[in-house]
C-alpha cells in the first residue's frame, strides 16, 4: 500500500516565530529584546543580517494568514514577542502589541485555524538580560507574569500553549557554546539558565492549573538521536551522554522530578552544576498535556576525549545532508520518540518542528521544484506513521518553516520554509513543498510513490 493514512483529527500545522518574522522592531512601543541586541553586534550574525524587517509579518499578516488558508493546515505554531508585550520585561502592558497578537488570533479562528501558541522563543527583553537573564531567578516571575497576562487575554481562545521552546538552545547553545544571544561560554550559567528555565516552566503550569484557563499546555524540547559509532564501552558511554544531554537533562526533571544522575556526575566533574534549591524539582514537576518535539537531524557518536562538552565526536559519513550539511537521519526521529515513550510513558506529542534547508532557486517559468525537501518531510512523516501503527500517542506534525525568514545566526541565507520570501521586495512565492504538503493536509495521507525521490537517488 502506497498511501499511509494518518488518524482522524491529526494535526497538520507550520510553525515561525516572532523575532524571525515580525520585523517591527522599534514599532507600536516594542521594548528591545537580546536578539535586537545581538544582530545589531558585529560579527555574530552571517553578512551582519537582522531581524529589523525580515519577512515583515507585522505589517503582512492577511496576507500570510491567506497563503495558511490555502495551505489548509489546522493549526499554526507561532510565538510572542515578550517585549511587545512588556517592553521592559514587566510592569506595564504595551496595548498596541498586545492588540497584534489579537487580530493575529483572532484572524485565524475566523479561517477555521487553531493557534498553537508558543510563549517564548528566545527574545527576551534586553532590560531583563542586563539585570542577568534567566541567570537571575527574579525574571522568573517576570516570565510568570507575562504568562498569566496572554493566558487571561486569550483565555477560551488560544487552546494549545507551549511554554518554552528549545530550552537546550536558551542554555547551552546560547551561554555554552555562545553561538546565539546572549552568547555567553560558560557552562556553570548555561546550568543557571537551564534550571531557571524549566522551574519558570513549571511555575506556568502550576498557574495555569490554578487559574482554572482552558486549553492544553506543554513544552517544546529539540531532540536528536545519536547512534554509538561501535559496540566499545566508551563509544557507548559517549552517544548516550550526548542523547541524555538533549532529552534526559530536559526531560527527567519534567516527567521524573529529578536530573539524570550520570550528567550531574559529569558536570560536576567540571565544577559545575544546577542551582536547585527546596522545591524546585517538585515545581518542575508539573503534570503537562503534552510535549512538542522538535527534530531536525542525528548522527554517530564516538568518544574522543576533549571533544565537546561530552567527549562525544558525531560522525555522519554515510548520511545524504541537507544544504545546511545536516544529516538526514529519519529513523534518529523514530529511535528518538521510541526512547521518549519508553522513558516518560504515553504522554501525548506533536511534532513542533522538522524540516530541511535546500536553497533551490525561482525557475525561468516561476517555480522552485524543492523535491529534496519533499524528500526530506516524506520520510520524517513515515517514520511518524510507523511510530502511530505501533501505538505512539501522536497528535500533530507542525512542519518548519512556513516561510523562509532570519534563521537566527544564520542569517537570511539558510532557507527552511514552504514559501521563498524575497528579502529585497518580501513578495512570498509558494514552492512545490507547498503544493505537495498541501496535498497531504488535504487527504490526511502521505503518498509515498512519485518523482520526489532526489536524496535517494544520489
Amino acid at each position: 500500500m502506497s498511501d499511509l493514512v494518518f488518524p482522524e483529527g491529526f494535526k497538520w500545522g507550520v510553525a515561525t516565530s516572532s523575532y524571525q518574522i515580525e520585523g517591527a522592531w522599534q514599532e507600536d512601543g516594542k521594548g528591545l529584546s537580546i536578539w535586537d541586541e545581538f544582530t545589531h553586534t558585529p560579527d555574530h550574525i552571517y553578512a551582519g543580517d537582522n531581524g529589523d524587517v525580515a519577512c515583515d509579518s507585522y505589517h503582512r499578516l492577511d496576507e500570510d494568514i491567506a497563503l495558511l488558508k490555502e495551505l489548509g493546515v489546522s493549526c499554526y505554531r507561532f510565538s510572542i514577542s515578550w517585549p511587545r508585550i512588556f517592553p521592559t520585561g514587566r510592569g506595564e502592558v504595551n496595548p498596541a502589541g498586545l492588540a497584534y497578537y489579537t487580530r493575529l488570533v483572532d484572524r485565524l479562528l475566523e479561517n477555521n485555524i487553531e493557534p498553537f501558541c508558543t510563549i517564548y522563543h528566545w527574545d527576551l527583553p534586553a532590560a531583563l538580560q542586563a539585570e542577568g537573564g534567566f541567570e537571575n531567578r527574579a525574571t522568573i516571575d517576570a516570565y510568570t507574569e507575562y504568562a498569566e497576562t496572554l493566558f487571561k487575554h486569550f483565555d477560551g481562545k488560544i487552546k494549545y500553549w507551549t511554554t518554552f521552546n528549545e530550552p537546550w538552545c536558551i542554555s547551552f547553545l546560547s551561554n555554552y557554546m555562545g553561538i546565539q544571544a546572549p552568547g555567553k561560554k560558560d557552562l556553570q550559567t548555561a546550568l543557571d539558565v537551564a534550571h531557571h528555565v524549566l522551574v519558570a516552566h513549571g511555575k506556568t503550569v502550576q498557574l495555569f492549573r490554578n487559574g482554572g484557563y482552558g486549553g492544553e499546555i506543554g513544552y517544546a524540547p529539540n531532540v536528536t538521536w545519536i547512534e554509538q559509532y561501535s559496540e566499545c564501552q566508551e563509544d557507548v558511554e559517549a552517544a548516550r551522554r550526548q542523547n541524555a544531554w538533549f532529552i534526559e537533562w530536559f526531560m527527567d526533571p519534567v516527567f521524573k522530578g529529578r536530573y539524570p544522575e550520570n550528567l550531574l556526575d559529569w558536570f560536576a566533574g567540571k565544577n559545575a552544576r544546577p542551582p536547585v534549591l527546596d522545591g524546585d524539582m517538585a515545581t518542575i514537576a508539573q503534570p503537562i498535556d503534552f510535549i512538542g518535539i522538535n527534530y531536525y537531524s542525528g548522527n554517530l557518536g564516538k568518544y574522543e576525549a576533549g571533544r565537546g562538552l561530552m567527549d562525544c565526536a558525531n560522525f555522519d559519513e554515510g548520511y545524504k545532508r541537507t544544504d545546511f550539511k545536516w544529516a538526514i537521519y529519519p529513523e534518529g526521529l523514530h529511535r528518538a520518540l521510541r526512547y521518549i515513550q519508553q522513558s516518560y510513558g504515553d504522554i501525548p506529542i506533536y511534532i513542533t518542528e522538522n524540516g530541511a534547508h535546500y536553497d533551490v532557486p525561482i525557475s525561468a517559468d516561476g517555480k522552485i521544484r524543492d523535491y529534496k525537501r519533499i524528500d526530506y518531510y516524506k520520510y520524517h512523516l513515515l517514520q511518524l506513521h510507523r511510530l502511530l501503527a505501533d501505538g505512539l500517542d501522536l497528535r500533530g506534525y507542525i512542519a518548519w518553516s512556513f516561510m523562509d525568514n532570519l534563521e537566527w545566526a544564520e542569517g537570511y541565507r539558510i532557507k527552511f520554509g514552504l514559501v521563498h520570501v524575497d528579502f529585497n521586495t518580501l513578495q512570498r512565492t509558494k514552492k512545490e513543498s507547498f503544493y505537495w504538503y498541501k496535498k497531504v493536509i488535504a487527504n490526511n495521507w502521505l503518498n509515498l510513490t512519485g518523482p520526489e525521490n532526489s536524496f535517494i537517488e544520489e
